[in-house]
């Protein structure tokens, strides 16, 4: 009987590696987005086993086979549709997705089986339902100079500076989305994490730590909800799974792309640069899921008497890559901020935005993770994937 189980297990095992080989096998070392009267291309998602690719180019979703074909596109919302992420577990692709002028920011879970032809209305089809997320609202609303008006839209303003004041940790939102297990972890469990968005206002020193909530999705269906522009709705978790905070120095407009990619066991983060002169401002970070989540102060956050700093939950950076000890932060100086996807064997997709405005296209390329300090990411060719293959 154990030898049975030990030959089952085996075959099993073989069989996995087999079908991975084949998915990566499948994977284009690039492709082209196509190019739309929208926004600029804001993440990727993909699905490996399925073979699709799906691009977010904030008011369209394109969806492609790994052939280059246009499978089809979900359109309808003035919204901003963000970083995107494909959970194997139900098949869906999850997306940030905000309202700023109604302090509504949602998770859009997006049924991307039923697009299959192009100019797909959202409203009409409940292919793309949404969930609140409270924490993000509370924290972009806060009155934090006590004067009685609470945070407001400051998009636009010179170096993001607010003229309010307010928005906790300098939130402005939304946009990074990624699958991964619980903070601390390498395994077990994956929870969907969110990062906000931070406005970069040079004259403010609470906004230089990155904002990751963990949500648990397994009973998100009694929050799914049709998207109604005009009702924003506020059906979602009361409560997060886990709210953790990263040090990086400022940003422009925090996390753009999140990934976690399980090769590595790190969670990666591409930015926009950052302004503040104090700091390196490098566009990518990154986490070893493994490093323990420690209360400690939260550097340059006022608590709610001012006196002393706010506790938070504190990831390290991982320790490689650039490193400037002023500041005591490290990354790269790498672009990963409209599309970044792990897709296994050290793998990743890089997405390059570019075209005219309402002619936005984006270009993918297959990349190796090489962690090289000044060239974190190598173009990946034909015959460089046959060898990762066999």
């Amino acid at each position: 009987m154990v030898r049975f189980l030990f030959i089952l297990f085996f075959a099993l095992s073989i069989s996995t590696q087999i079908a991975n080989a084949q998915s990566i096998h499948n994977l284009p070392v690039k492709q082209n987005g196509g190019t739309w009267d929208s926004g600029h291309v804001q993440g990727i998602a993909v699905d490996t086993k399925g073979g699709y690719i799906y691009y977010s180019f904030t008011n369209l979703l394109a969806k492609y086979d790994f052939d280059g074909k246009l499978i089809g596109t979900l359109t309808g919302w003035n919204g901003h549709l963000g970083d995107l992420d494909f959970n194997p577990d139900d098949g869906l692709v999850y997306g940030s997705l905000e309202y700023k002028k109604d302090n509504a920011f949602y998770i859009a879970v997006i049924d991307v089986d039923k697009i299959n032809a192009v100019g797909i209305k959202a409203a009409e089809t409940g292919i793309l339902r949404t969930v609140y997320l409270k924490e993000v609202a509370e924290d972009y609303i806060a009155d934090l100079n006590h004067d009685g008006i609470n945070g407001t839209n400051d998009d636009g303003l010179k170096d993001g500076q607010m003229q309010s004041k307010d928005h906790h940790y300098g939130c402005s939102g939304i946009d990074g989305v990624s699958f991964g297990p619980k903070m601390g972890h390498i395994d077990g469990k994956h929870y969907l994490t969110v990062a906000y968005g931070i406005y970069s206002d040079i004259s403010r020193s609470d906004n230089d730590h990155q904002v990751l909530l963990q949500y648990d999705v397994k009973d998100w269906k009694k929050y799914l909800s049709p998207l109604i522009e005009t009702a924003p709705h506020h059906n979602g978790p009361n409560k997060v799974n886990g709210k953790y905070f990263v040090y990086t120095g400022n940003t422009t407009y925090g996390v753009q792309n999140l990934a976690y990619d399980d090769n590595s066991k790190r969670w990666f983060m591409g930015v926009y640069k950052g302004k503040k002169p104090n700091f390196p401002n490098y566009t990518l970070f990154a986490i070893d899921a493994k490093s323990q989540p420690l209360i400690s102060d939260l550097v340059g956050v006022p608590d709610k008497n001012g006196k002393k700093w706010e506790k938070g939950l504190l990831i390290p950076l991982a320790k490689d890559g650039l490193y400037e000890p002023k500041s005591g932060t490290s990354g790269w100086n790498q672009k990963a901020d409209v599309g970044m996807q792990p897709v296994g064997n050290g793998l990743f997709y890089l997405a390059v935005n570019s075209g005219s405005k309402d002619q936005q296209t984006a270009d993918l390329t297959l990349m190796r993770w090489t962690g090289n300090n000044q060239q974190p990411f190598s173009p990946t060719g034909i015959e460089e994937l046959n060898k990762i293959i066999h």
